[in-house]
Formats: structure tokens, sequence, C-alpha cells
């Protein structure tokens, strides 16, 4: 068997080579790649009674792929969000191997041909200021956990920051004197974003004692905080705070609608919709508009509150009010 036709390199290479030095994905990115791979190998597998290793680019065929995507929804217990996610990393693979193999250039044009599954776009879910400020109120901040705990969900609103942007901070990535911080987002894409006054003196206070390339947030073992438990804290937090907001039961309070929460609140007080693109880092405004459609549907209920009931007396025309007549009559 040749080289090029056993799948084992290719893979090595795609993930070793190409999403590291070429593409420069993020760390997330390649192991959710990594992990699309090792879902897709076994089944190919069990399908063709074929040892792994002994796998060939050829077998992944565009039929095992569908049928593939078919388990991770209906075995794996998957939405289409995920079944478009494994989707891409496969397109990736066939993509990379059909650009430096031309023998397989065919197999990659049908591998590609497999199409992405369109679902319904679910609901942004995001929090009213009164739910947020119920968040912050919880952590005790007379302990050093609670000052923690209440730097980091004051941190996630102020700057809409995603869960694993907040993890991977550092020291260095702020920048308290001038009141903003540096943001290592998406597609390693850097931000910067303002800090409000609250949130710098938190801050300051938090890494009084830490060297540059310490981590800001830290759990109580003094070790780097991870996106999970990030994750850990604000559900934590939300379950804590439903005694007083009893609204929060009914949503999924999570890191991701904090951020959502803060590009709402930021375009219902008036900051324009290509600056909050810029806060939360998205590299095209078509995400942004999302929460502008959120926020129309709230200028509409306010509207409706301010609309005429039908049943109102309307207002006398000018000439026909008597008194208005008579003053004008006397001038």
């Amino acid at each position: 068997m040749r080289e090029t036709t056993s799948l084992g390199p290719w893979i090595r290479r795609f993930l070793l080579e190409h999403l590291v030095s070429e593409r420069n994905l993020a760390a997330n990115t390649r192991l959710s790649y990594r992990d699309t791979l090792c879902q897709l190998l076994p089944f190919v597998s069990a399908r063709l009674h074929k040892a792994v290793d002994r796998l060939a680019v050829d077998d992944v065929s565009s039929k095992l792929v569908r049928a593939f995507l078919g388990n991770v929804e209906d075995s794996r217990g998957c939405g289409i969000a995920t079944r478009n996610q494994r989707l891409a990393a496969i397109h990736a693979l066939a993509r990379f191997i059909g650009e430096h193999s031309p023998e397989h250039i065919a197999w990659s044009a049908q591998v590609r041909c497999v199409p992405y599954k369109k679902g319904t776009h679910a609901a942004v879910p995001y929090l009213d200021k009164l739910e947020i400020d119920a968040l912050l109120a919880c952590p005790d901040r007379r302990t050093q956990q609670g000052l923690r705990e209440y730097a980091l969900l004051l941190f996630l609103y102020n700057t809409g920051a995603r869960a694993s942007e907040a993890a991977e901070l550092t020291v260095a990535d702020l920048h308290l004197d001038h009141s903003n911080a540096d943001i290592l987002g998406k597609g390693r894409k850097r931000r910067q974003c303002p800090l409000w006054p609250a949130t710098v003196g938190e801050l300051r206070a938090l890494v009084a004692d830490r060297g540059p390339q310490e981590h800001v947030f830290l759990n109580r073992c003094r070790q780097p905080m991870t996106r999970f438990g990030v994750h850990a804290l604000v559900e934590r937090t939300a379950a804590k705070a439903q005694s007083d907001m009893p609204s929060l039961a009914t949503k999924r309070v999570s890191p991701h609608s904090i951020r959502h929460s803060t590009a709402t609140h930021l375009l219902s007080s008036g900051v324009d919709i290509n600056t909050v693109r810029a806060w939360l880092g998205h590299s095209s405004l078509e995400t942004t508009n999302v929460y502008a459609e959120i926020n129309l549907e709230g200028k509409a209920r306010a509207l409706a509150k301010c609309e005429i009931t039908a049943g109102q007396a309307p207002t006398k025309r000018w000439h026909a009010d008597a008194n208005v007549m008579k003053f004008l009559r006397s001038l």
C-alpha cells in the first residue's frame, strides 16, 4: 500500500502540522477537530470490520460520512449544531488531503459535497438587568473567594468575554491605568475592551501581588481557572440567586448568556452596533445583528405600552373648541 493511500499519516499531518503551523487555530478548535476524528475513525472501522490503523483514505466514503452524522444525532443525542460542527472538521480534512494528493481530488470533492443540515435558530438567551444584578449580588464579598467570584462575574458582564477568554486572561493583558484589557478571542484575534471603573478597582485588588505572566482568575487552590470552572461558577451562582430572582429558574444561565446580555444591554443603552461588534470580537456584523433584532423587540414592546387604545376619545380639533374660537375673535 502506498503511503499516500493510508489514512493514518494524513491525519497526523492534518492535526500536528496543518492545524497548528499553517492555520494557527486555537487550542480548543484543534481539540474539537481531534474529537471528531476520535469518533469518526472507530465508527468507520466498525462498519468496514477493518482495524483503525489499516484504514485507507477512500474508506471514509461520503456514504459512511452521512451514516456517521446520522449516528451523531440519533445515537449520541447531539443537536444539529454539533452535527454540523463534526462535518466542518471532516470537510477540513478532505480539503487538506485533496490539496496535497492529486489522486484523492475526486474523493475530496465527494466528501465535501455532504451538505450541512439546516436547523431552526434558537432564541438568543439573555438576562434582564435586574437578573444580572441578582447574580452580582450573590458572592460574599467579605471573603477572599467571594471577591474572586465577584471580580470574574463583573468582568464577564463588562466585557462580554467568552469563558475560555476569561480563563486565558493574564495580568499582562490588563491595562488598568488606561481602563482596558486585551482579550484573545476566536481565530487568535486580539481586541481591546474598555473596563468600567468598578471593574478596574476589583481587578487591581485581585492581581496586586501577581507577575505579568500569571493568570488573572484563579480557583481556591491558586491554580488558573479553566473554562469549565468558569461555567461551573456561573451556574452555581445562578442557582443561588434564584431565591431572590425566581425568573432565573426558567433560563439557562451560562457565561455565554451573560455575553448575550452584555450585547443586548449595550444596544438598549444606545451604543452603536459596530461598537458592539468590536466589543464582542465578532468578525462579521451579521453575527451582531442578532442582538439588534432583540433590541427591536424591546422597542416594540415599549411602543405597545404607549399605543392609543380603541376606546380612547379623540382629541377635539381646535376650530371646534368654543373657547379657542372666542379667544381668536377677541384679537
